[in-house]
């Protein structure tokens, strides 16, 4: 960028593509170009695209794929994915075909309760601060009844609003801890709203509470809002199966179950491996946020929140072996919605919701763990066999295909000679070279 622009938001579209396309860009032309190429052919949704967030240019693309054959708590559900990472969609697909003839996967939700914060400071007499609290609890929540009106009507609302005093960690802090049950709507805005109305109804008592004195009175709000952090809305699930009925061509089933507990262990143990085994499952639980319009950055942070809950980083996922029986388990924090947000407004979302049978808020937390479950139970299973390389640069192959500017018929040569070989980028390259020469 050549120099800061004024006004760029009150530019029409083409002016900020003009813009950027001459300020930012080697060749404007092939800039201009490009960005209008990704434009959707439906005008109209290409205007919903562009309302989505500000200062649009154009549609960004990832990969909307399928992993089918998920059997879970009896039902069958091809698992809409998008992402950009090759094998990742194989990987589900394939752990899903092999849990498919043992039972498939077992789910249940543990608990639903999201959470949110009004951040204060309070500067005087923590017991009295305690009695004010118990004094206008009631009157919080009645401030709140136009906007809690709707979701009660439904079955949710506000669950608790409790007084934390934090001044161990901070002089003078306080907070408001408050949980709620917003159904299938995820619920920032909700959750949001009523926190700043709390916070509101907070200071207004607090002003004319008449035993505070006059410092305690100018309490002093900081923040209002919902926690990403939900360590009491959990989903579980889990495969099974007699230890014999893991049968691997590498390894007897003995051995495969005894490895694959071990590198469970290995990953709660040290949290190099930690990090690396649950971005693994993110690669699943991911693609599947992504595909269905939820805010994958807020489940990432709950998510790695709660893998480092016991005071370090941990695996999510469990594997034991009990009177000859393998059982392989998650447990992770999952904030989603079916409602609301891009569920309704996105095609795409509303299309996958649509293959995912309409599910219920809680229906998708089941959904979302198998994801997550089945991909590291994937990359467990060739990581303790034959190595998380050759099936992964087997995958991979068509990408480097690509980078070299592979022909159609190029690529059909060297897919099939790469069946039985290792592929490297170095070993593409010479094999794309020799067959050209």
């Amino acid at each position: 960028m050549k120099a800061p622009v004024e006004g760029f938001s009150r530019l029409a579209k083409n002016e900020k593509i003009e813009w950027i396309a001459n300020n930012c860009t080697k060749d404007p032309e092939q800039t201009k170009q490009l960005l209008k190429r990704y434009w959707n052919q439906d005008a109209k949704v290409q205007k919903l695209h562009d309302e989505f967030i500000e200062n649009t240019l154009s549609n960004y693309y990832l990969p909307f794929a399928i992993a089918p054959n998920f059997l879970i708590n009896g039902e069958f559900f091809a698992i809409p994915m998008a992402i950009e990472e090759s094998s990742v969609v194989a990987a589900a697909s394939k752990a899903a075909k092999f849990w498919l003839s043992r039972g498939g996967f077992k789910t249940q939700v543990l608990g639903t309760e999201k959470v949110g914060q009004v951040h204060f400071i309070f500067r005087g007499d923590s017991e009295k601060l305690e009695r004010f609290f118990e004094e206008i609890k009631e009157d919080l929540i009645k401030s709140t009844a136009d906007i809690t009106e709707s979701m009660e009507r439904r079955g949710g609302g506000i669950t608790a609003i409790e007084l934390r005093n934090k001044t161990e960690n901070i002089s003078g802090y306080h907070q408001l801890h408050c949980t709620f049950e917003t159904l299938d709507a995820m619920g920032a805005n909700f959750i949001n709203s009523c926190l700043e109305q709390f916070a509101k109804t907070l200071r207004e008592k607090a002003k004319a509470y008449p035993h505070f004195s006059d410092e305690e009175k100018d309490l002093e709000i900081v923040m209002s809002i919902l926690s990403n952090y939900v360590p009491n809305c959990i989903v579980k699930g889990e495969v099974s199966c007699p230890v014999e009925e893991l049968n691997e061509d590498d390894l007897s089933p003995e051995l495969f179950a005894k490895k694959m507990v071990q590198a469970v262990q290995i990953a709660k143990a040290d949290p190099f491996r930690a990090v690396t085994h649950n971005k693994g499952i993110m690669n699943g639980v991911d693609a599947v946020i992504l595909a269905t319009g939820n805010d994958f950055r807020a489940i990432e942070a709950g998510i790695h929140a709660y893998a480092a809950k016991d005071g370090s980083y941990s695996s999510l996922t469990h594997a034991s072996i009990e009177d000859g029986v393998f059982t392989f388990w998650i447990e992770i924090p999952l904030a989603l919605g079916t409602v609301g947000g891009l569920t309704s407004l996105h095609p795409l979302v509303k299309l996958a919701l649509e293959i995912l049978r309409n599910p219920t808020a809680k229906e998708l937390m089941q959904i979302v763990a198998v994801a997550g479950l089945a991909q590291n139970f994937a990359a467990l299973r060739s990581l303790t066999t034959t190595g998380i390389q050759k099936g992964h640069m087997k995958m991979h192959l068509m990408n480097l295909l690509n980078q070299m500017g592979a022909t159609e018929d190029e690529k059909t040569t060297l897919v099939n000679y790469f069946k039985d070989r290792t592929v490297t980028n170095a070993s593409v390259k010479e094999a794309l070279e020799n067959h050209r020469s």
